[in-house]
């Protein structure tokens, strides 16, 4: 096969000579600036909690959960019986109001009005002095199952035993500081306090394995407190009374100081400053002030209306317009004015009553004017006034401030040594009362705490509680379980639902193509009412719907790697547009190794390499060539890959490669190229410009997501229009799966099929009684359902 041969081929599958646009692949950069053609487009999805999501989890993972929490749970019981038995007693401590003062700035005050008081107690109550009280009382240093106790089988003695470390000095080999050490250790280690809400009450509690020694322990602890505090108490009691004695002594003699220097300042001045005197000074001042106030409001209203009369607004004051002589002029001027414009009509201004009129009119007007002008005035005289006022006013407040200042200076000094010797004074005389209420107060002996009740020996033990070990170790498995739930989902790399597909790859699915075993492909591909065929009509659907003018004229099929499905899908969708009637026909581009031809069950001699190479084999140099070729289904045409080349990615960047795919487009409705995978090759993103779309398949629990965000990055980058993606191999038998999925493996596939209505309870069968069962579903029972649950099909 020559040139002249290829070229005739190509214009006979194009009909009519080849434009600028098959011979070569669109430039990335003007795809980029133009819309895209096809393709469903990608929302991103906002992420939400669902809690039927997490339940799914759990049901996929329920075998790893389940043994997590059985694990924990047999560790809860085997703790639990391991634990040493633990006694509790416990003794009720009442804090009462003590006799003992104390001073604080200079104030004396009762201990009781301080809530700090309590937590006083409690933090000496389990101080380390408290607690070697208690240790002295009872002997505890003497005791060795106090400070050794045997608590049976432990964890860490199995552990430090199989090492071979030490467990320290024996009771022997301790000293007596050791042996204090370590009882005080021990106590404050098991002595527990609290007080009670709303009360006085503090509750103490001690815990140990032995039940005598633990009532014991909570009762001296009491004991121990209530005398401490009769020792705290005396000795505060001494302590104050010392203190306020050497305060008293202090002050008396300041005081005396201040009296002498006070009456020495008032005899040099010879001079007697009363309160009453500084008091009337001051209300003069603020008299003067007020009616300084209000004379300057009046000459400020007495300004503005001066302004309005010097504007010639005379007549519109206000007192103008509330004078009664002012208003009756007026009106007789109106009511003259109106008569003579009645009388005018008949008379001439020259008439003697017309004159008569005038006149009076005019007399009027004067009159009102010398009112107007006397109201003005008398404005002028109101706002000389005021100006007068104001000045006198304030030469009389200058005059007292003068004089307060004289008085101010004269006092300044006296008032400074009186306040001192004040001061001095009220101190003496409270020193004195409360040194007298210490002297009484310090005679009574009185308790600063009173025990309420006694611990008793406990009848049980409250530690362990088996229930409670349980609780704790269930939740500590829930966690771990989740934990190892999700480092596991992270760990997982690959694809097992749509929803993650979307996710990942930013893609819309635009099916989901069930798992089919090898043996059953081509018994499900040829019955139309398989799920394995609906769900390639469901994928044909979304094709033809991803553009605007419908299916594309041209689609590449491929995968990320091999063994995905993508020449089936290639076949299966050929077959379903087929279907409708369109032409189609495949062009099998994996040229490293095609699989086409043995789903057509054609040979492989002669095909797509052969015609990009101008080659043909020896034994059909003299025969008449054939390329495309006809397939078993309807309306379906194969190019076959023809002999493998040295070279496939060489030939499929060729020019030919794009002559022959666009002579195919203009010869058929649609063309599918199975192309080979994106990882590793480049025949893929070669393929993927020559096409008008690209639908990637991603194999569900095969292909790694970022092989696959990978592979979906390098057709991008090619300039292909990736329109979608088609998940394989997706097994609807499980039930770990989305809920949303489930109405695919429920025998949708018999939806609105005639004859399907049945009686209740009786499955839908066909004329001749047969159970009415398609191949490859599988109708739902119980046991089928409880089968998935124990882990059947995961």
């Amino acid at each position: 096969m020559n040139e002249d041969s290829v070229a005739k081929l190509a214009r006979s599958a194009t009909g009519g000579e080849l434009t600028p646009r098959q011979y070569g692949i669109q430039p990335t950069l003007a795809r980029a600036e133009s819309e895209p053609i096809y393709g469903l487009g990608w929302d991103e999805k906002e992420e939400r909690f669902n809690p039927v999501e997490i339940f799914f989890y759990m049901v996929r993972h329920r075998w790893m959960i389940i043994s997590i929490i059985t694990f924990g749970l047999i560790v809860g019981v085997v703790v639990t019986m391991t634990q040493t038995r633990m006694y509790r007693a416990k003794a009720l401590l009442e804090i009462v109001p003590p006799s003992a003062r104390v001073i604080q700035d200079l104030q004396v005050v009762s201990e009781t009005a301080d809530q700090r008081t309590y937590r006083t107690a409690l933090e000496k109550l389990r101080g380390r002095e408290m607690a070697q009280r208690v240790v002295h009382e009872l002997g505890l240093t003497e005791r060795e199952a106090f400070l050794f106790p045997d608590n049976g089988f432990s964890p860490i003695k199995l552990v430090k035993r199989a090492t071979g470390s030490s467990t320290g000095k024996t009771f022997a080999e301790m000293g007596p500081e050791a042996r204090e050490r370590r009882a005080v250790r021990l106590v404050r280690a098991g002595l527990t306090t609290r007080l009670l809400f709303g009360t006085s009450i503090i509750a103490i509690s001690f815990s140990s394995s032995d039940k005598e020694l633990a009532r014991q322990v909570a009762n001296q602890f009491a004991s121990s407190y209530i005398a401490q505090r009769l020792d705290q108490t005396g000795e505060a009691s001494k302590l104050a009374r010392e203190f306020i004695g050497e305060q008293v002594e202090e002050v008396k003699k300041k005081l005396q100081t201040a009296e002498k220097s006070l009456v020495a300042y008032a005899k040099a001045q010879g001079i007697i400053i009363t309160e009453e005197q500084s008091s009337l000074i001051s209300g003069q001042i603020k008299s003067i002030n007020e009616a300084l106030s209000q004379a300057i409001q009046e000459r400020l209203l007495n300004e503005r209306l001066v302004e309005q009369i010097n504007a010639g607004k005379a007549t519109n004051l206000e007192q103008v317009l509330s004078n009664e002589a002012i208003q009756k002029n007026r009106s007789r001027i109106a009511e003259l004015r109106g008569m003579y414009q009645q009388k005018r009509r008949k008379f001439k201004p020259s008439y003697p009553v017309m004159l008569e009129l005038a006149g009076q009119i005019q007399e009027l007007n004067k009159l009102l004017k010398q009112d107007v002008q006397a109201v003005a005035n008398g404005i002028r005289l109101q706002l000389q006034g005021s100006n007068k006022k104001e000045e006198d006013l304030r030469t009389k407040l200058a005059e007292l401030e003068a004089l307060q200042a004289k008085y101010q200076d004269k006092n300044i000094r006296y008032t400074i040594l009186k306040r001192e010797v004040d001061a001095y004074r009220s101190q003496y005389q409270s020193l004195i009362g409360k040194l007298n209420e210490l002297g009484v107060s310090s005679e009574i002996k009185s308790k600063s705490a009173s025990v309420v009740q006694n611990a008793v020996t406990p009848d049980r033990p409250y530690s362990p509680r088996l229930a409670l070990n349980l609780l704790l170790a269930f939740a500590a498995s829930v966690l771990t379980a989740g934990g190892s739930v999700y480092v596991y989902e992270l760990m997982n790399n690959t694809f097992s639902n749509p929803d993650q597909v979307e996710q990942e790859l930013k893609l819309p699915v635009l099916g989901v193509l069930p798992f089919v075993e090898e043996g059953k492909l081509k018994e499900l591909s040829g019955d139309p009412k398989s799920a394995f065929s609906e769900a390639y009509r469901t994928l044909r659907t979304s094709i033809h719907f991803s553009g605007i003018e419908g299916a594309p004229r041209s689609l590449l099929v491929t995968s990320t790697e091999p063994g995905e499905g993508k020449s089936s899908t290639s076949m299966k969708l050929a077959e379903e547009f087929g279907a409708l009637g369109l032409r189609v026909a495949i062009i099998d581009a994996d040229l490293r190794k095609p699989t086409m031809h043995r789903h057509a069950g054609i040979s492989n001699g002669l095909g797509l390499s052969n015609v990009l190479t101008n080659t043909v084999p020896v034994d059909q140099a003299d025969k008449e060539v054939q390329i495309i070729r006809t397939t078993p289904w309807p309306n379906v045409w194969l190019i076959t890959a023809g002999t493998p080349p040295p070279n496939p990615a060489n030939l499929l960047a060729a020019q030919k490669m794009g002559l022959f795919v666009e002579g195919c487009t203009k010869q058929f409705d649609l063309v599918i190229i199975d192309s080979p995978p994106v990882i590793g090759l480049a025949d893929a993103l070669l393929l993927s410009r020559l096409a008008e779309a690209t639908l990637v398949v991603v194999s569900a629990q095969q292909v790694a997501r970022s092989s696959a965000k990978n592979a979906i990055k390098r057709l991008r980058n090619a300039g292909a229009q990736v329109i979608g993606a088609a998940l394989s191999k997706f097994r609807m038998d499980r039930m770990e799966y989305n809920y949303t999925y489930r109405y695919m493996n429920t025998g949708y596939l018999t939806y609105g099929t005639p004859g399907e209505e049945t009686e209740a309870g009786k499955e839908p069968t066909d004329h001749d009684g047969a159970s009415k069962i398609l191949p490859g579903e599988k109708r739902l029972s119980m046991d089928d359902i409880f089968s998935r649950i124990r882990g059947r099909g995961v």
